[in-house]
């Protein structure tokens, strides 16, 4: 392979980016624009798919630009994305039929509690490694076929094609000739039995989704097709759930190291090899980003709030003018004051699966500044993603070291903290955009520019470590004081 330069498409749930990065890992150019918000209800959010595609397609040029490339140069492409969010679209004409219901939208959780009432919490669970969530695809689609008008007589007709955004952006790079997916994110649908890597005939039946509708899905490096729409042909050799692509691109790919991906909201996942390992502590098994035949299987948890609460503080209380000045706004003061915010705007994920839970602020006092309030802000995410190691140390994991990425593993005030509250090394690598380059590793597979994982193992450097410095007996007072805020902001 004579081309030494990938390009991924790394599309999030705020913003669409896109990266091209040198075979040896080094980013070439990078480009991010932001897009639209939509919350119709109170629990509700929906992206325009076409705006989605737009900006998507606008930063992949923008960035090839910056690096002085064209589509000859590149030798393939990998997508990773926000996963859970569900598109539903006309296969004739490429329009959807209604804004994509985001992962973090609750308005399912009617039907969710009618499926726990018709007792397949455990068929769902030893099928598709998950709960029974609003958080997953399937009653996000289940919801688009009942409620968009001729939307049910088209799918049963075969008009209707259903996606996560991979498969969307994969249809729109491809003119509409690929309707396909890849082994991580199907696993996010609450459709997918991970342990047979297929839909699941009996799931599709108790929610009235017709087979029809589904994309082929195929491993997380692989041939996918190919996009003549950035100035010459390039094919599409990578895709996997932002999650998924982290932990590749934070080359954990067997069992031992645990990563933490700080970005809109927070996800904990450690590799588990081929076994897929069931949860008694309020995490998820899932499929981990696949390479050839072998199964690859991880235990997740996912906290829906995360860098989200710095976004709130902007837009919401107006404390600060831009997300990078909070750590210095919390700076002003020692610690929180005794302020806690669980920021459960959406309801709690992992560990707690509270669905119906609100944010809330508590220890104020006279004393309680809007610092103590970012303060406790910014911890609100360490809090969250602690309880998930817990989880995972219950479950049987034995970490020694957290690797973190995404974009507010950049606050050093964060890592400390969270290095204090767990007790162990927080590791934050040279390159952090590692959900973009695990997207580019696995397209670099397909593509033959890497022969093996050992040699993208031997890329991967640690920028700065962060020592635990917080005597322990402290760091479990803390983390005492957070469950009891929890424990109030669920008590309605």
């Amino acid at each position: 392979m004579d081309k030494d330069h990938l390009l991924a498409l790394d599309q999030g749930t705020s913003s669409c980016r896109a990266i091209v990065f040198h075979r040896s890992g080094r980013i070439a150019a990078l480009a991010q624009r932001e897009f639209t918000q939509h919350f119709p209800q109170p629990g509700w959010v929906e992206h325009d798919a076409d705006e989605i595609w737009a900006v998507q397609l606008a930063v992949a040029q923008q960035a090839l630009a910056q690096a002085g490339l064209v589509a000859a140069d590149i030798a393939a492409i990998g997508i990773t994305n926000q996963r859970e969010t569900t598109v539903l679209w006309d296969r004739a004409t490429g329009r959807p039929l209604h804004r994509a219901i985001v992962w973090q939208d609750r308005r399912t959780e009617p039907l969710c509690a009618e499926l726990r009432r018709q007792g397949l919490t455990e068929a769902v669970r030893a099928r598709t490694g998950l709960v029974i969530d609003p958080y997953f695809s399937a009653t996000k689609l289940h919801w688009l076929l009942a409620h968009v008008s001729g939307a049910r007589a088209a799918a049963e007709a075969g008009r209707l094609a259903f996606g996560t955004i991979d498969s969307w952006l994969l249809w729109r790079l491809t003119q509409g000739a690929v309707h396909a997916t890849d082994v991580s994110n199907a696993a996010r649908t609450m459709l997918f039995d991970i342990g047979r890597n297929a839909w699941d005939e009996g799931l599709l039946q108790a929610l009235a989704i017709p087979p029809s509708l589904l994309p082929q899905v195929h491993p997380s490096s692989h041939a996918f097709g190919e996009t003549t729409l950035l100035g010459g042909r390039i094919p599409v050799c990578g895709m996997a759930g932002d999650q998924q692509a982290a932990l590749f691109g934070q080359a954990c790919f067997g069992p031992g190291p645990v990563k933490n991906t700080y970005g809109t909201g927070c996800f904990m996942l450690t590799h588990t090899g081929g076994e897929l390992r069931r949860s008694g502590h309020g995490l998820i098994g899932t499929a981990a980003a696949q390479v050839g035949a072998g199964r690859a299987y991880a235990l997740e948890g996912s906290v829906f709030v995360g860098g989200a609460v710095v976004q709130w503080l902007r837009d919401g209380l107006k404390a600060i003018s831009a997300s990078t000045e909070v750590q210095a706004l919390a700076e002003t003061v020692a610690d929180a004051g005794g302020v806690m915010f669980v920021p459960a705007f959406t309801g709690l994920g992992a560990p707690y699966w509270q669905a119906d839970a609100r944010g809330a602020i508590v220890g104020l006092s006279r004393g309680s500044t809007v610092a103590h309030i970012a303060r406790a802000a910014l911890e609100s995410i360490a809090f969250q993603s602690a309880a998930l190691l817990q989880a995972m140390a219950a479950d049987g994991a034995a970490p020694t070291e957290l690797r973190v990425d995404g974009g507010a593993c950049v606050n050093d005030l964060l890592m400390q903290f969270q290095a204090d509250l767990l007790g162990l090394p927080v590791l934050r690598p040279e390159v952090t955009e590692t959900t973009a380059l695990g997207a580019a590793w696995l397209a670099g597979l397909a593509a033959g520019v890497y022969a093996g994982t050992s040699e993208l193992a031997a890329t991967w450097r640690v920028q700065q470590r962060f020592e635990p410095q917080m005597p322990r007996a402290q760091a479990e007072e803390k983390m005492a004081a957070w469950a009891r805020a929890v424990r109030q902001a669920t008590a309605a």
